[in-house]
This record gives C-alpha cells, structure tokens and sequence, in this order.
C-alpha cells in the first residue's frame, strides 16, 4: 500500500499546487469554481477531502503547509512537506486513498493505435477523419 500512496502523491502534486497557487490558504475551505481551470479545481477537491479527514491538530499542520506553499511556490520543500501531509493522512485513513485516486484522471497503462491499409487512420480520439476522394463534410 505504501507504493500506491506515494504513486498517488505523486500524481496529485500539480493538482494540488495549482490549487494552492489559484486559491491559496482559501483552498481549504473554498468552493469550486468554474472560472479556474480543471487542475486547480481537483487540486482543491483532494485537499479540502484531506482537511476535511483530519482533526484539529492535523488541519492547522495542513494550513500552515498550504500557507507555506502560498508563499513560495517555487519552493520545493514546501511542497514537498505538503505532499508529506498527506501522505500522512493517506497512511492514517484508507478509505481516503480510494477517495483521492478517485479525483485523479485516469493515466496509466500504453495505448497502442495501428492503421493498416491504403486510406486507413489511426487515433485513439477523433472527431471527424475523412479518407475518401472528393469528399464534402458539413457541419
């Protein structure tokens, strides 16, 4: 479980950086918002589930990690005492985990997408693919 927790950190970091540097200590407690981008908004989700796990003791550590990374962005020790956070918090509740990966996009694994044959195309998301002669595509 120890290596699902740090993979897991690991793919929220940016989410929950750009949460902190969108919304700041107001993450904690801050509703979503449809004018920040998709990233911010899981970035907050992830870290208001892990404040909103924790006791008082365990909420001001949180906040003041947040307050932290507020401050100083670029500062890689404190994002990484806030990945440490809620590692922690992973470690002490493990319905949290399924909880967390659940706000995660889904990565993972290879995709592999072959074309074969005269005119063939090859995508693993397409809107509109035309391969024919003379053809005429309405909107």
């Amino acid at each position: 479980m120890s290596a699902e927790i740090a993979e897991l950190v690991q793919q929220a970091g940016p989410y929950v950086t750009a949460a902190v540097g969108a919304y700041g200590v107001g993450v904690l407690t801050r509703a979503e918002s449809a004018a920040v981008e998709a990233t911010a908004n899981v970035g907050r989700r992830i870290l208001q589930a892990v404040w909103h796990r924790r006791g008082e003791q365990g909420r001001a550590e949180l906040e003041a990690v947040v307050a932290e990374v507020e401050a100083d962005a670029a500062d890689e020790d404190a994002a990484a005492a806030l990945r440490q956070q809620i590692k922690r918090a992973l470690r002490e509740d493990a319905e949290l985990l399924a909880e967390l990966a659940g706000l995660l996009p889904v990565t993972g694994g290879t995709v592999n997408v072959t074309a074969s044959g005269e005119r063939s195309i090859a995508a693993q998301h397409i809107g509109t693919a035309v391969t024919g002669d003379n053809v005429t595509v309405k909107p």
